[in-house]
């Protein structure tokens, strides 16, 4: 293992910056590398490892699913996933009417959630799609037009047409929504831009001006979805329904997964031949994001999400340091605002004390940790991230 940077820089696209570093294992919130330095895991895959890392539940289903059926294309169905499509469905409260398109990422899931948006009143009317500033929605072509980020889109246009990026305040969205719009596509908490949340009210008032406007209201809950802001889905937190959401990461637990849930008029707008994927919805992928999601329910992770968030975001404040400015963010989806462009430091030096954290950019720091966490892994955390916060300061 020791040439393995040699070999990336041999074998690997250059999409990605050099890896941190190489990880061979993973047990509860902690991980190994290949010389065998332990880290305590706290952003989980970027909020994707719900369960942590080798959970039984996770190996099991994975397990018992291969050796009957993994995969069958979409010419057929399986149990898990109309089981899954049952639970999502229940989940986010879209029993009534809601459909469930299945995809393998959360780019996908907004691939299918930007189709949905042309679809609606689909005489020619409305061509416009409203996204936010620095919204983050993934980076295929349709997913990277929604990205309310600039730099993403450089060296990449023409992109997607229609797609507006407005500021994020109740009266640029008041002053954008007319009847030519087809869909507003938002993320309930801005992630990839430091874990940034709306505006008191926006969701809310979002939900009003597109049922006034027939604009369909699409939430982007890849990130926040799954418990990890301390509800299934933090869209529930505002008490408003969406026309769709997109889900990913922590519903599969590590297994690659993605979907589109409508709700109501919104799940019939999708027919036959429309869109499709031969891996979305596969027996392994589906079987494993039930045994996940059922041991969320079961083991009350999404209490412990709302409980130790507040527990950690205490935590934070109470060590007092003047680089740490505000605390953002809901449940294990937490944002650090710093008073200097230290994140990247910040980071660094959390790792090389054992801990990993993440710098979305200059100055914030997310944390994203699994579900699962108890005071241990808080203590841990907080005895690694001050002597990180006394190496930067220093």
């Amino acid at each position: 293992m020791s040439d393995w940077k040699s070999r990336v820089d041999r074998d690997m696209m250059r999409t990605f910056n050099m890896p941190i570093a190489m990880l061979t294992r993973g047990e509860g919130c902690h991980v190994w590398d290949a010389e065998g330095n332990r880290y305590l895991d706290f952003l989980a895959g970027i909020a994707v490892n719900a369960l942590g890392h080798a959970h039984p539940a996770f190996v099991g289903a994975i397990t018992r699913q291969a050796s009957t059926l993994a995969h069958v294309s979409n010419y057929f169905s399986s149990p898990p996933q109309l089981e899954l499509a049952a639970r999502l469905k229940r989940l986010a409260g879209a029993d009534e009417g809601g459909r469930v398109y299945f995809a393998n990422s959360g780019a996908e899931a907004n691939e299918a959630a930007f189709k949905l948006a042309r679809l609606n009143h689909g005489d020619g009317s409305r061509t416009r799609v409203l996204t936010l500033e620095n919204s983050f929605h993934g980076r295929t072509f349709g997913a990277l037009a929604l990205t309310g980020k600039p730099a993403l889109q450089e060296g990449f246009h023409p992109l997607p047409g229609g797609v507006e990026h407005i500021p994020t305040t109740i009266e640029a969205l008041e002053a954008a929504i007319d009847d030519r719009v087809a869909a507003l596509i938002l993320e309930p908490i801005k992630g990839e831009a430091g874990v940034i949340d709306l505006p008191e009210g926006y969701l809310a008032r979002a939900r009003a001006l597109t049922e006034a406007h027939g604009v369909l209201l699409i939430i982007d809950e890849i990130q926040t979805g799954a418990g990890r802001t301390g509800e299934w889905f933090a869209f529930q937190r505002d008490g408003i329904v969406p026309d769709a959401i997109t889900v990913a990461k922590g519903i599969g637990g590590g297994m690659p997964i993605g979907a589109l849930v409508t709700f109501g008029a919104a799940s019939e707008l999708f027919g036959p031949g429309q869109h499709g994927s031969t891996f979305g919805g596969n027996p392994l992928a589906t079987a494993t994001a039930n045994a996940v999601l059922e041991e969320i329910e079961r083991a009350g992770l999404v209490q412990n999400a709302a409980a130790r968030g507040e527990q950690l975001r205490a935590v934070i404040t109470a060590i007092g340091s003047p680089i740490v400015e505000e605390v953002r963010g809901h449940g294990l989806l937490i944002g650090i605002g710093l008073s200097a462009p230290v994140a990247a430091e910040l980071s660094a030096a959390a790792f090389d004390r054992g801990l990993i954290i993440n710098a979305p950019n200059a100055t914030s720091i997310r944390i994203a940790p699994p579900l699962i966490i108890g005071d241990a892994e808080i203590d841990e955390f907080t005895s690694l991230f001050r002597a990180a916060l006394d190496a930067v300061q220093a």
